[in-house]
């Protein structure tokens, strides 16, 4: 049986809508500082650090160190590889799959866990196939820069802003 809304306590109600607002507000202030810093930084492509931050934050705080090392590590490899492998051998399909594949065997021989390896392809991806006039390598240093911003920026707001963890008094 399912506990319904009505059925709680006023303070199990209060306890409620006050952990449904902390979620957004601390999402939402630590997205908008990310930008803002971002933006400050002079970065071509400020969204990248927000949405990292947004990744960064709704981890549990268990996991938010592993999900930013993760993040971090991937995004560089990425970034890397999406430089060198297209300033070498352009961005045709078969430059690609053999750089996403590479990425990946260089993550498993690095013993890193598929997170990332995830973020390592998407950042491929992005530099390798980004329409910019800038060189490549410049495109990959911005992507790592906005990234790692995001990651801090996260990891801060984390810091001085907790997730509270939730108690099973609405439990069934």
């Amino acid at each position: 049986m399912k506990w319904r809304y009505k059925d709680l306590t006023k303070r199990e109600q209060f306890a409620l809508l006050k952990r449904s607002f902390a979620n957004p507000a601390r999402t939402g202030i630590a997205a908008v500082a990310a930008l803002l810093a971002a933006r400050l930084m002079g970065s071509q492509e400020a969204y990248w650090a927000p949405m990292t931050t947004i990744i960064i934050i709704q981890s549990s705080v268990g996991t938010a160190l592993t999900v930013a090392w993760q993040r971090l590590v991937g995004t560089a490899l990425g970034a890397a590889a999406g430089a060198l492998v297209s300033t070498w051998f352009g961005t045709s399909l078969i430059v690609y799959a053999v750089g996403v594949f590479g990425i990946g065997l260089l993550c498993a021989a690095l013993r890193l866990d598929r997170p990332a390896y995830r973020f390592a392809g998407i950042t491929l991806t992005i530099v390798m196939f980004a329409a910019h006039a800038e060189p490549t390598w410049w495109i990959a240093l911005h992507r790592f820069c906005e990234v790692s911003l995001g990651i801090v920026v996260g990891m801060i707001a984390l810091a001085l802003w907790p997730e509270r963890p939730e108690k099973a008094t609405m439990n069934p």
